[in-house]
């Protein structure tokens, strides 16, 4: 079943097209990879998604409803979750409390609130941290408490911004286990990351992106094949 439908989304600063006349569509209960050298638009897209950002053009249904021109909130309650590449936890606040906020979209007993948060803080694999401040963890800590408090509005479909950006090579494949682990649990998932590694393990299909434009959409064998993919971005990213 398609999930999410984005048909001619157009995007433009000034002169510069962040995105132009990108079209795609998501499955449910699948990954999509999105990938692209700097500057091909690929969190801009996410921000067109989630409103945070306003289209020029085009739109983006949710389960067949048109969501474009919907505020941020109002997207979140209808079940699209968000990570952010730059991280923003409150640092001052537990772990426990940065996930309880987030249940608040969902559950107004503090109670269940809570009782949400763990579970989720235990998903996570950070049960241990939960009464530790934000700032006191590491970066791939907190990658997993950003996941965290994306997933405490039990999102039917959850956008990653790097999710292993920044941190050191042994953290990575934790993070790899726990989008998998996502999945599994039922959340569709679409993804930005650089390491093309990790993309063509995780991702049943594959967006690319190059100067604010589609030049790809298909299968990982497919995008590996494609000639255009390979020079505007496989040829030059370092996958190790």
């Amino acid at each position: 079943m398609k999930i999410l439908s984005v048909e001619n989304l157009s995007r433009s600063f000034g002169g510069i097209k962040a995105n132009n006349d990108i079209s795609f569509e998501v499955i449910e209960g699948t990954i999509l990879g999105v990938i692209g050298p700097n500057g091909a638009g690929k969190s801009t897209l996410f921000d067109l998604i989630t409103g945070y950002t306003k289209t020029d053009n085009g739109k983006v249904s949710f389960f067949n409803k048109d969501i474009s021109g919907l505020s941020p909130d109002k997207i979140s309650s209808l079940g699209i979750g968000r990570t952010f590449q730059k991280l923003k936890p409150f640092a001052d606040q537990t772990l426990l409390e940065n996930v309880m906020i987030g249940s608040f979209v969902k559950e107004d007993n503090i109670k269940k609130a809570r009782d949400k948060a763990l579970e989720i803080i235990d998903f996570v694999d950070l049960i241990e941290k939960r009464h530790h401040f934000a700032r006191e963890l590491s970066t791939g800590q907190r990658k997993r408490l950003e996941m965290a408090r994306a997933m405490a509005i039990e999102p039917k479909l959850l956008l990653m911004d790097e999710v292993t950006g920044g941190v050191d090579q042994k953290t990575i494949p934790g993070l790899v286990e726990l989008i998998k682990k996502l999945k599994k649990s039922g959340v569709t998932i679409i993804t930005i990351e650089h390491n093309i590694n990790i993309i063509m393990e995780i991702s049943d299909n594959i967006l690319a992106l190059d100067q604010g434009k589609r030049i790809a959409y298909g299968t990982p064998k497919e995008i590996q094949q494609n000639e255009e993919v390979i020079d505007s971005y496989l040829g030059t990213v370092d996958a190790t």
